[in-house]
Formats: C-alpha cells, structure tokens, sequence
C-alpha cells in the first residue's frame, strides 16, 4: 500500500447481520507510515440487486438498487503519520429485501470506504460486505397453519391389455416453516390394478426465478426421500419428516427480479404419477393454538409419532404400532405402511442429522436442550455464507448479539458452481391436483 500500512472497516460490536429500519455504525481505520495529503475521505453504504441470463456472470443485464448513502467523514487535509479513526453511521431503509446469492443473481450490501488523493497520487478504497434479514412472519400469511394437499388419479395400462387405476395423495402438516423445523409429511397410495408400482419419491425444492427478459429458473432439490412400492391390489401409506436446513426465506419481499418458491413434489414411478404442495419458508414460526400442540414449539412429543425435537429426530418412517392397523382403505383392502429406503438428511453410517436449535434465533418457543454429540464448535474458519442454497448467513442470533457462524451439519445440495444448467419450472399447483393426466404429464416433461 506504500504510504497506507492499513485501511480497514470494522463495525460496531463486530455485528454483521442487519434488519431493515436498523443504524449501521461502525469506524474506518487509517494508519500511515508517512504524512498522506488528500482531496476527501468518504464513506459510501450501497445496496443493489444484479441479475444476469449466463451462470456465474460477473456484468449484470438488469440491476436495481436498494442503498447509495455517501458520508464525507474528512475534508481536505494531510494525514500524519500514524493511526487515525473516522466514525459513520448510516440508516436502512424499512423496504430492503434480504441478502441473496445465487448463480443468476445476488443482492449485495457494502460498505466502502474511499480516500481521494491530488491528481498524480494513488487513490485508496476499500470495502466490507454486511447482510440484511428482512424478517418474513409466517403468522401474517392466510391459512398458514393448515395442511398443504393435493391429490392425483393415474388411469395405466400394463400387460398390454389389462387396465388399472391409481391414486396418489399427499399432504404437510403446515404451510410454513422455518430453519430447524420438521416437515411432516403424510402419503397415500391406492393401488387399484394388479400391478406392483415403483418406488415412491418426496423431495423438498427450492425454485429460484431470475426474472430476465427471458427469465431463467434454478431448480434443485434441498433434500430427498425414498419409500419402497406399494404391491397390486393394497392402499399404503407412508410418513417421512424433513428437516428444513438454512434456507433463504420465500419471496424476497423488496426485490423485483429475484423470487424464491418451495414446494414438496411427491412421485411415484411405474406409473408415473406426481402431485407438487406449496409451502413457505420464514423466519418467524407459525404460531398454533393450543388446541393444535406443536411439538418443535412446546417440546412435547405428539402421542405414537417419533420425537420431533430437531436435536433427536429420526428422518424415517413411523414404528409399526402407529399403522392404521385394522383399517380398510378404498375398495375395502387392508392399509399397509411403506417403509422408507434412503433419506438424503441421514450420513453413510444410518445415523440421522441434528440440527443446532440455537443457530435458528428467530423461531419462535423454547429451544429443547441439544445433544452434544452431533454439535459442530463454530470458529473463525466457519463459512458465513450458504452457497449451497443461496442461504446468507444462515445461524443468527437474537437481539443484539454478535451472530456466530457456524458450520451447518446438514447433507446440503450440490454448490451452484458444480450445478447444470437449471431445469424447466416446475407444474403449477393446480396443474398437479388436476386428474388430466395426459396434459400433466406433459407439462412435467
């Protein structure tokens, strides 16, 4: 740096994580070897979101701007040598959406700093990155609490000749849900031929749209479950849990190019049947009444069902003692229950994956005690930032503490960099409940 030994940007309480309405304050630090003359040093908050048609393009095609504040904090003058401190302080607007990465698109937040020298003299500028939570209340969306549905009716031919029909249902437990929770997920399946089906197939993904003049879509997959098939003639169920890793929430309320979609697809193979339930993901829990207990948000087991504490639960189906035992399904066949093959949230060993309920401070209710044995210690070398899914800073904490990232256990999906070309969007929700089979199917290809 030559006559600089050190230009940097440090901010109040070490705080990198802000919420909109929110001061940023903090100080540059300036030590010189030398006495240093200059025109003016100015601080700049800036904020803006870019996208671009082309994977990983650093020159945006469109581009909005959320924050361009500049604060003179020295004027004209010489800088002696040794260590000097400029104080700023700047305000977010109330409107800002969150801070998101993602290989068609970012929205960006920084601070820089900027010392304007005389002509022929070498200018200085540096610069430090913060990041926004614009928190999303799942409580303020409609009918948030109630399950998400759907329901499909594949008529099939098999054999050449014979003829049979099958119907596939699924259902969540919410429609919302934060980083840390579990979805519950519930699926029947009746099998009205005598022919054994394929596999079935629940995944949670993501849908991010870059809203170009052609817009692009990242579709990928966040986690993923398989069950065995369901044999001719019977009415199965199947219940699975998924945990929600560090996701960015659903929306990106502020932001005009960049939206951001979850829905659970559930599929069937031979035949080919799939039905899509839309869920969002927040900050803020949903807030069930009494009447309607919540495991994760009271800590109290729900009667026959595996503990859904995010520190010890089991992504696999039910004991056996919680069948329908007994039961009829349709057509008066006996409900059986579909036991689970692989779950993406499990390791090698079979072993399930926990989750650190205190990395997730804005869900609301008391964090049940965490086992220590699947905790990863956060330090120094801990990503801030989730490239897997976008996620920016995924572990945040309450009030006004420092956050501390920390490494998240959680088998997360290829990083964007490695990922294909993104896939066509998905079906729309009425599409998948919709029993034309022949107009869905294509619109899935």
């Amino acid at each position: 740096m030559g006559k600089l030994q050190e230009f940097e940007i440090t901010f109040t309480n070490s705080k990198v994580v802000y919420n909109p309405g929110e001061s940023i304050s903090g100080t540059v630090r300036i030590k010189t070897s030398h006495s240093l003359q200059f025109k003016a040093i100015k601080v700049y908050c800036v904020g803006s979101c870019g996208i671009s048609s082309k994977l990983n393009d650093a020159s945006w095609m469109l581009e909005e701007k959320y924050l361009s504040s500049t604060l003179s904090v020295a004027d004209k003058g010489i800088l002696s040598a040794g260590e000097h401190s400029f104080p700023f302080q700047f305000l977010i607007p109330a409107s800002v959406p969150t801070s998101f990465e993602g290989p068609f698109g970012k929205i960006l937040y920084k601070i820089r700093a900027f010392i304007d020298t005389p002509r022929f003299s070498k200018d200085y500028k540096t610069q430090r990155p913060f990041y926004l939570l614009n928190v999303l209340n799942l409580n303020e969306l409609p009918d948030i609490e109630q399950p998400s549905c759907a329901v499909t009716t594949k008529k099939f031919t098999y054999l050449l000749v014979k003829t049979g029909t099958l119907m596939l249902k699924a259902c969540s437990d919410l429609r919302g849900y934060t980083p840390g929770q579990i979805i519950k997920l519930s699926t029947e399946i009746h099998n009205k031929s005598g022919k054994d089906t394929g596999y079935v197939m629940a995944s949670l993904i993501q849908r991010v749209s870059y809203k170009t003049k052609r817009p692009v879509f990242d579709l990928r997959p966040i986690a993923e479950v398989e069950g065995a098939g369901v044999k001719g003639g019977k009415h199965a169920e199947w219940r699975e849990q998924i945990i929600v890793p560090p996701l960015p929430q659903s929306g990106l309320t502020g932001c005009n190019l960049i939206d951001i979609e979850y829905f659970i697809q559930v599929s069937l193979k031979s035949p080919e049947a799939v039905v899509t339930l839309p869920i969002y993901i927040g900050n803020i829990a949903v807030n069930l009444t009494p009447s309607i207990p919540h495991p994760i948000a009271h800590g109290a087991p729900m009667p026959a069902r595996p503990s859904l504490s995010p520190a010890s639960v089991v992504p696999s189906a039910p004991p056996v003692e919680d069948n329908l035992e007994g039961e009829l399904g349709a057509g008066g066949v006996d409900s059986e229950e579909i036991p689970t093959k692989s779950h993406s949230q499990q390791d090698p060993s079979g072993m399930p994956l926990s989750v650190s309920p205190g990395a997730f401070g804005h869900a609301s209710g008391p964090v049940p005690p965490q086992s220590q044995q699947h905790v990863q210690s956060s330090d120094g070398s801990a990503p801030v930032f989730c490239l897997s899914t976008g996620a920016t800073i995924p572990f945040f904490t309450d009030g006004n503490s420092t956050p501390v990232p920390t490494s998240c256990p959680l088998i997360l999906p290829p990083e964007y960099s490695t990922w294909e070309y993104p896939h066509e969007p998905p079906p729309t929700y009425e599409e998948s409940c919709s029993s034309n089979n022949s107009s869905f199917n294509s619109s899935m290809r």
